[in-house]
């Protein structure tokens, strides 16, 4: 088994700022990594709908971390369960969380701080490899040391580690996809 990805928005930072947006298939799992903010919601619906999924198909969100940019149109996926650092939320409940997406064997979550103490990273097992959602990185450009990293120190020890895990493709917070291989030596 393994889940398929596809970026539905690739994020930047600069006068603005964007989060890189992420569907994430397996069995009847769907999954949405950190709807947040885009230019317009039509940025996250219109990539959706083309691959044919609904936003009330979606049946989970996982936030990397709790800021504004990577969660402001969480609201669009009204059904979903909320998936963070601490624990799974629907409706009035709060549930532990468990690291691997219920009838998504594919789909893990790694603890990843740094950026902030409370960030995680999304794993997804593909046909081609590992894919990791992370905002370790926010591009491939850069910046090498985060100049809004609560940790700098643990952010390098947690870049190291998913690295280790030997990714085919990592999706930053702020940038398209890369290979672990264009980073910078």
């Amino acid at each position: 088994m393994s889940a398929r990805v596809d970026v539905l928005t690739a994020g930047y930072v600069g006068d603005r700022v964007a989060s890189s947006v992420v569907l994430v298939r397996e069995n009847d799992v769907i999954v949405v990594v950190d709807p947040g903010m885009v230019a317009d919601r039509s940025r996250i619906l219109e990539p959706l709908h083309a691959l044919g999924v609904h936003e009330d198909d979606v049946t989970d969100v996982i936030f990397s971390h709790h800021h504004p940019d990577h969660t402001l149109n969480a609201a669009l996926f009204a059904r979903a369960s909320y998936r963070d650092v601490w624990a799974t939320y629907r409706d009035d409940r709060w549930d532990d969380r468990c690291d691997v997406l219920p009838g998504a064997p594919s789909v893990s979550l790694m603890d990843t701080p740094g950026h902030t103490p409370q960030d995680i990273s999304t794993l997804i097992e593909t046909d081609q490899g590992l894919v990791v959602c992370t905002h370790l990185w926010w591009s491939v450009e850069g910046p090498l040391v985060d100049p809004l990293a609560s940790d700098q120190a643990q952010l390098e020890s947690s870049r190291a580690a998913v690295l280790a895990l030997a990714p085919v493709m990592i999706v930053p917070g702020h940038g398209a996809p890369f290979s672990p291989s264009d980073l910078p030596v």
